[in-house]
């Protein structure tokens, strides 16, 4: 079995991308899971295509597991950790954002991985990213 999982995209124009994820454990977990795919968003109004995002806000609620964030990389790189029992809003406009600090082989891209998962436990989080283009 695997956990069962759902991606949405909310909202993506040329300038913002909001995005929705939940998980339902069976207890599997997720590892490097792709949630982001930055060349699959909606294009710049001129045809360039999205190559990198900032997250702007993380909306989450966790039950029983870590939710942990990463930029795909050659070796991915952390940017959020939740705790087990997260419910959390964060604003981060005030100063950028996040910005992708990926390195080597960095695809502008988010995945996910989970940490202490049990069959049952679930997560729901949101995404608000400003896009950039080459």
């Amino acid at each position: 079995m695997a956990d069962a999982v759902t991606s949405q995209t909310l909202f993506d124009n040329e300038r913002t991308a909001i995005m929705k994820f939940t998980n339902i454990s069976d207890g599997t977990g997720e590892t490097a899971v792709l949630k982001v795919d930055v060349s699959a968003l909606n294009p710049s109004a001129s045809g360039q295509t999205c190559t990198r995002v900032t997250v702007t806000k993380i909306y989450i609620a966790s039950h029983g597991m870590e939710v942990r964030m990463l930029w795909d990389a050659a070796t991915d790189v952390p940017f959020y950790l939740s705790s087990p029992g997260a419910t959390q809003t964060l604003d981060m406009n005030g100063f950028g954002g996040i910005t992708n600090n990926g390195g080597a082989g960095v695809t502008g891209d988010i995945v996910f991985s989970t940490a202490d998962a049990s069959s049952g436990d679930t997560y729901w989080c949101i995404l608000e990213m400003t896009k950039g283009y080459a």
